[in-house]
């Protein structure tokens, strides 16, 4: 082959690995999501003891990759555009008592000017999965970047 042919060759298999599609996110469940642990720890700056999780090795592999889950919408506040995505409805969720902290989700939309959600409304979202151990006023889940799936 020529230099010039070989070069061009060279340079055509680069585009090509520059270009690669984007991969498709990972349907999650609520049931994959269970594969975390929780022991008491003491937060001083709130004076109280909290659960404090250790994500296992399924939950580990997901960390900040795209992924789809459905789940209820619950409001946190509606002025604010904050909601939290549960494996249940509001009867049977978290903060009332019925299910523990792996459940729920904070949604931190893509898009600030998102529409109102109702209470308990199932849906399903895409975004990145962010693991959260150490923020004390954030959920241990979080999906960034939160878009509705048609």
């Amino acid at each position: 082959m020529k230099p010039v042919r070989i070069f061009f060759f060279l340079l055509l298999i680069v585009s090509f690995a520059a270009f690669k599609p984007a991969e498709n996110p990972v349907k999650v469940t609520w049931e994959t999501l269970r594969d975390v642990t929780f022991k008491k720890k003491w937060y001083a700056e709130e004076s109280i003891y909290m659960l404090h999780p250790t994500f296992g090795p399924n939950v580990q592999k997901l960390k900040n990759q795209q992924v789809v889950i459905t789940g209820y919408i619950l409001p946190v506040d509606l002025e604010a555009n904050l909601y939290v995505l549960s494996a249940f409805p509001f009867s049977a969720c978290f903060f009332c008592g019925g299910a523990g902290p792996e459940t729920v989700m904070t949604l931190n939309f893509k898009k600030k000017d998102t529409r109102k959600f109702k209470t308990d409304e199932k849906l399903t979202f895409s975004g990145t999965l962010k693991l959260n151990a150490d923020d004390i006023y954030q959920m241990n889940y979080i999906l960034d970047n939160a878009e509705i799936v048609n």
